[in-house]
């Protein structure tokens, strides 16, 4: 069960061992999609239509888009920014699920609303994604210019991108895109966990049945979550993502067209005028996917590291008993 449930007292985790499963489960996740998020990004970093009739753009369609990649940059570019992107994921997961625990935790012992409630399950998972958005957004923004930039590379490597930002941009540049990253994270974060908590107890298995599929069902619930999820929210992610390249044109002169924006407010209207409604959009498809595989993958992995340790918390429990006993 994500979130803290009164019925599994006895082998509750602290936010602590909820830290470690959320790391882990970040980890795992992170390495089988990263494809999917780099294909995302360079859609969203286009200003030119994606259309497969006009072509006008350096990436018209998914496949197109994998093919040209492979072919130019070669199979490793599907993995750029692999490294901070794990190190965000590892953090942001620890950060989120602990938070997430731990508020389910106090809203159960200081409220009189049940903890394992929909309602209850969004605005924890909102809160705690935000906790974990502002500790993990130097990272995010890292990721972000790994995967957008091309050959020849303007990063060499972690340390020179943080060493060459820092003294070129500043400090607040590791913090770009922050506030549409805010706006969007609470509801999205929190939708997320309403519709996992929603789906999950949908398909809960009747009362004493044996349930043998719960981890499948994690991963079914988790995906549908996620895609809901993304597609309200989405546009708030391509704002994040256009202004997290600010001051990174050089790299991006050869995927196309560029633009500054000046902020939320300003990359939303330049948006609409050059690129229409269909333009907040761009990159929905793998975004979609990645979401799903992502989302799904998370809440899988995460529940099968708390049921891994509650498992040896419990053993090591009923072994102590057993071995206080055998001494009486």
């Amino acid at each position: 069960m994500v979130g803290y449930d009164p019925g599994v007292q006895a082998v509750a985790l602290s936010p602590e061992e909820a830290a470690v499963a959320g790391s882990a489960a970040g980890m795992v996740t992170r390495a089988l999609i990263s494809p999917f998020d780099v294909l995302k990004i360079r859609f969203q970093l286009q200003i030119e239509r994606v259309s497969s009739q006009k072509r006008e753009g350096k990436y018209w369609g998914l496949f197109q888009a994998a093919r040209c990649i492979h072919s130019e940059e070669g199979l490793a570019a599907f993995w750029k920014g692999h490294i901070p992107a794990q190190l965000l994921s590892i953090c942001y997961g620890a950060v989120q699920f602990a938070t997430f625990e731990f508020l389910t935790e106090a809203v159960h012992k200081s409220t009189a609303y049940d903890s394992r409630a929909a309602g209850v399950h969004f605005l924890c998972g909102g809160l705690a994604a935000c906790s974990a958005t502002v500790v993990c957004q130097p990272l995010d923004t890292l990721r972000t210019r790994f995967a957008a930039q091309g050959e020849p590379k303007v990063y060499n490597n972690l340390r020179h991108a943080i060493s060459l930002m820092w003294r070129t941009e500043g400090t607040l540049t590791f913090f770009r895109g922050l506030s549409p990253t805010l706006v969007a994270v609470f509801p999205y974060a929190g939708l997320q966990f309403f519709f996992y908590n929603v789906f999950k107890n949908l398909l809960a298995p009747p009362p004493k049945a044996a349930d043998s599929r719960g981890n499948l069902r994690s991963l079914v619930c988790g995906s549908g979550a996620g895609m809901i999820s993304k597609t309200i929210t989405y546009p708030f992610d391509l704002f994040k993502k256009r202004l997290q390249v600010g001051g990174f044109d050089a790299a991006r002169v050869h995927f196309g067209q560029v633009r500054c924006y000046r902020g939320l407010l300003d990359c939303m209207l330049q948006i609409a005028k050059e690129e229409g409604v269909r333009g907040f959009y761009k990159g929905l498809s793998p975004s979609l996917v990645k979401a799903a595989l992502s989302t799904g993958f998370t809440f899988f992995w995460y529940e099968f590291f708390l049921d891994t340790m509650r498992n040896m918390k419990a053993r090591r429990r009923l072994n102590g008993l057993t071995k206080d006993s055998g001494e009486r």
